[in-house]
């Protein structure tokens, strides 16, 4: 039997062989990520005499670089492993002298598929891979989201510090329009209280009501007037607002659209995961997108691990530590839509929620027992994708 190791990287791809006892076949191959980097690997498989009946592969999981190789080989008929880098780091420190090079990892990832003897990793269908791609791109759409409303909230503490206090939601739509028009407080001090109330009433689609909307306006107008703020540079502070603001509807459209698509692709999939209270399409579309297959996990433990959502335990000796974390590895976007998803059944599901509440009684603080909701989650999770039925909550 043989095991041949890739080190994957980005534009090149470090391939090496080793035998039964673990001895080096020959010199590495190094390839580029390209059509030709294809052929020469073949070619090396085939001076190796490589079969998918005598060799087993494995690569890290390095980025998104890995996929098109793990493809390739899979087409193939290998029997390819793609596994964390954190395993073959553990090799790695088990040497003295902690070498890193590529010709030393592609033997390196060769001597963990030999020692472990991992299971195959399953090829991700093409609905899956789409799943994850626009998921991932949510959240990345999502955090950038995010960072301009922190930058708009910094200027307005800037020329309008009493901004925030006049609207219960900054970037709703009656603010944001009125953000957009009439940024600064010399602004809103040019339009009159019942203009400025219209405006407001026909921004909010007739929600504030002649009379609150008048009301809404005359506190805005006082506000504005007795305003604290910087009175220097307003062209430019007016103008990074008018930017940013653009921006931000920009991502809503785009996140809408992708929101819109990944509700699509999940009803395709007709899983039962929304069965949950506080799991819906798009979070089920992150649990799918990133677990894949389900068959990759033989215990809910292992799916848990795989979130992150398992303890990072410290102990040596007699010392224990007294503070116990979750360990964060494994997919940083499954542990992220668990956890959003456990912060909303810990209120809304009726077993979830008596488990929180349980912990809160015993005197679990609120992010400890949405943590523990969480690692219980994931054991739902775990056996709906795994007998595909539909969640039946079990209230003790």
């Amino acid at each position: 039997m043989y095991y041949l190791g890739i080190d994957i990287g980005k534009k090149n791809h470090e391939a090496g062989v080793i035998d039964q006892q673990g001895n080096s076949v020959g010199k590495t191959l190094r390839f580029s990520n390209s059509k030709t980097g294809s052929d020469k690997l073949l070619a090396f498989l085939n001076q190796h005499q490589l079969t998918p009946d005598n060799c087993a592969c494995g690569l890290e999981a390095t980025g998104h670089y890995w996929l098109s190789v793990f493809t390739y080989l899979y087409q193939l008929g290998f029997k390819v492993t793609a596994f964390n880098p954190l395993q073959s780091d553990a090799l790695r420190n088990f040497y003295i002298r902690k070498t890193k090079t590529d010709t030393r990892d592609a033997f390196l990832i060769a001597q963990v598929i030999r020692i472990d003897v991992p299971e195959a990793t399953p090829f991700i269908e093409e609905a899956l891979l789409q799943i994850r791609h626009l998921e991932r791109l949510r959240y990345s759409l999502v955090d950038q989201s995010s960072d301009i409303k922190r930058k708009v909230i910094a200027l307005l503490d800037q020329i309008f510090p009493e901004y925030e206090e006049l609207f219960s939601e900054v970037f709703g739509t009656s603010s944001s329009e009125l953000l957009f028009h009439y940024p600064m407080p010399e602004d809103i001090q040019t339009i009159d209280t019942d203009s400025l109330a219209a405006f407001l009433n026909e921004s909010s689609k007739q929600s504030y009501g002649e009379k609150r909307a008048h009301e809404k306006a005359t506190k805005i107008k006082q506000s504005a007037a007795e305003s604290f703020g910087i009175t220097m540079a307003n062209d430019s502070f007016r103008m990074q607002i008018h930017l940013l603001l653009e921006q931000l509807s920009l991502l809503d459209r785009q996140i809408h659209q992708i929101e819109e698509k990944l509700s699509a692709l999940v009803k395709q999939q007709a899983t039962y995961l929304t069965t949950i209270k506080g799991v819906g399409d798009v979070t089920a579309a992150v649990i799918i997108g990133e677990i894949g297959s389900i068959e990759r996990f033989y215990r809910p433990e292992q799916l848990v691990a795989f979130a992150g959502l398992d303890p990072a335990v410290k102990q040596s000796g007699k010392f224990n530590a007294t503070e116990v974390h979750i360990s964060k590895r494994g997919s940083p976007y499954l542990r992220r839509a668990i956890w959003h998803a456990a912060f909303s059944a810990s209120q809304s599901d009726p077993a979830l929620s008596q488990f929180y509440n349980k912990l809160k009684d015993r005197g679990k603080g609120h992010h400890v027992a949405v943590g523990a909701v969480a690692r219980k989650l994931a054991h739902i999770i775990f056996a709906i994708l795994r007998d595909n039925k539909p969640y039946e909550p079990q209230v003790k």
